[in-house]
């Protein structure tokens, strides 16, 4: 197995995450599954847990089929697997504990990227509605949310 093909595949997958965060977001969760997603938006529960974590569980579910289809004889399969499950990591780090602070840690991080990402997500989430909130991916902010 090619190592540089590997880390090609799995920096790729990783990017590519960050696309199907912005459209499963913008098309889906505020589309067909806004059911789902609503209750991030509006919670109106006494539980920790969201419906909106079926996504979650959904790509979990990808990146699993993704290391077995690895671990029989389709090598790509790992690196792909692997992708989807750093940029999941990625994801639940800076959108459940660093924003919506889902375990009270990293709060008193205060730079200028960490200002931004937070400025952007309020943004979003002022809309409590399906239409009219601004979809992007949570890593890759635009610059526009970031002020010195």
């Amino acid at each position: 197995m090619n190592i540089f093909l590997w880390i090609v595949i799995f920096l790729g997958t990783f990017s590519i995450m960050e696309f199907m965060a912005w459209f499963t977001h913008k098309y889906v969760m505020h589309g067909f599954l806004w059911s789902l997603h609503k209750d991030h938006h509006h919670k109106e529960h006494d539980s920790w847990f969201e419906r909106n974590d079926a996504f979650f569980i959904f790509y979990a579910v990808v990146s699993m089929s993704l290391f077995y289809a690895g671990a029989n004889g389709w090598w790509y399969g790992w690196a792909l697997g692997f992708g989807i499950l750093a940029y999941g990591i990625a994801y639940f780090l800076v959108h459940d504990i660093f924003i919506h602070q889902r375990f009270k840690v990293f709060r008193t991080v205060n730079n200028w990227y960490a200002k931004g990402v937070r400025r952007a997500h309020k943004i979003h989430h002022k809309h409590l509605g399906k239409e009219d909130g601004e979809c992007f991916g949570m890593l890759f902010v635009p610059f526009k949310y970031f002020k010195k």
